[in-house]
């Protein structure tokens, strides 16, 4: 008999220390009864795709769960696919602040930056 050694899986996405402070910050003043963030990935946009960052209460079996320092980021179960090897930072200039994706899936994005095509 061997011994089966398995190794952890890799998160679906990277994230950056700025994108987790933010995740801190965000959980820091989460509304009452919210568990973590979610990212996820819903038809929007004039290029079909947009991100979305939400509040969640509740977690869901089918999304991938990656916890960080601050608190729980959740990614949609049904988004994972176009979010692999993606990095998650958190960009603040003069003008904007938000979080910023790094996303070798993406084929095209919209002229705004607001939406993103696989």
């Amino acid at each position: 008999m061997t011994d089966v050694k398995t190794r952890a899986r890799p998160a679906a996405i990277l994230l950056t220390p700025a994108s987790e402070a933010r995740i801190a910050d965000l959980m820091s003043r989460a509304p009452e009864g919210a568990i973590g963030v979610k990212l996820s990935t819903p038809r929007r946009g004039c290029s079909g795709l947009a991100y979305s960052v939400d509040y969640v209460t509740a977690a869901n079996p089918m999304d991938e769960r990656i916890d960080t320092p601050g608190g729980t980021l959740f990614v949609d179960g049904g988004s994972v696919l176009y979010l692999i090897g993606s990095t998650m930072d958190w960009v603040e200039d003069d003008f904007t602040a938000g979080f910023v994706f790094n996303n070798p899936n993406a084929k095209g994005a919209c002229g705004c930056g607001e939406s993103f095509t696989v």
